[in-house]
């Protein structure tokens, strides 16, 4: 049985009971970085299992391991650095493999940080999109926040901590002064949640490169949540 666990996004104390019996059964972990894994069995006092990287560039040559191992019949587990192995990460290449395969396998839920992220921001839950990282060039960019211009859904967004700046410039001359969230390090020690309209937010990153990983949060397209550019 291949097991697809979630892990925490920052506080070790949010790995759920049935997730710490996955990795503690698994004769195999499919992870993205065997040193943080190891730090997070490590501080559930998990005994280490044998471990391989499952990470981008190696889909195949792992995943034919993990397929062999779960026809041997034996536990395995899956994760990523933190949250679900699969959202923003290649572990959906591995859910393929197995159903193709027509083996079995399970999802075990646990922190994400798209849903901490949409529900600080404090914008609507009912209906929205997460589109993982956006591109980096300026022409892309644009392109990208184009395409929501018009939708009334929530949107949500990872970022790296150098290109928060630019990408709330993108987003507030495409779509206009909306409000939105950047969130910062969530569940960490130095968690940080900043709201405002983008107008405001893009020139406070102006400059300003963070540390830790980012959630950006932008409102649909509702008057409510889309501030008049002055005349």
């Amino acid at each position: 049985m291949l097991h697809v666990v979630a892990t925490p996004i920052g506080n070790l104390g949010d790995l759920t009971p049935r997730a710490r019996d996955a990795l503690a059964s698994a004769e195999l972990i499919a992870c993205e970085d065997t040193r943080r894994t190891w730090a997070l069995l490590s501080a559930h006092q998990i005994a280490r299992p044998r471990m391989i990287s499952y990470r981008e560039g190696r889909e195949e040559s792992a995943g034919n391991q993990i397929l062999t191992a779960l026809r041997e019949g034996r536990e395995v587990a899956l994760c990523s650095d933190g949250g679900y192995p699969g959202i923003s990460d290649p572990g959906y290449r591995l859910v393929r493999m197995v159903i193709e395969a027509g083996l079995p396998f399970d999802v075990l839920p646990g922190a994400c940080a798209i849903d901490l992220a949409l529900i600080y921001s404090g914008l609507p839950t009912s209906s929205y999109t997460f589109k993982g990282f956006p591109p980096r060039k300026p022409g892309a960019l644009r392109r990208f926040f184009e395409e929501e211009r018009e939708a009334a859904h929530t949107l949500v967004i990872y970022e790296s901590p150098f290109r928060v700046g630019p990408t709330l410039a993108a987003a507030h001359e495409v779509l206009g002064d909306r409000q939105a969230a950047v969130c910062i390090e969530l569940t960490k020690k130095f968690e940080r949640i900043t709201r405002g309209w983008l107008s405001e937010l893009a020139a406070a990153f102006a400059d300003k490169p963070v540390k830790g990983e980012v959630a950006i949060v932008i409102a649909g397209k509702h008057p409510k949540f889309i501030r008049a550019t002055p005349l």
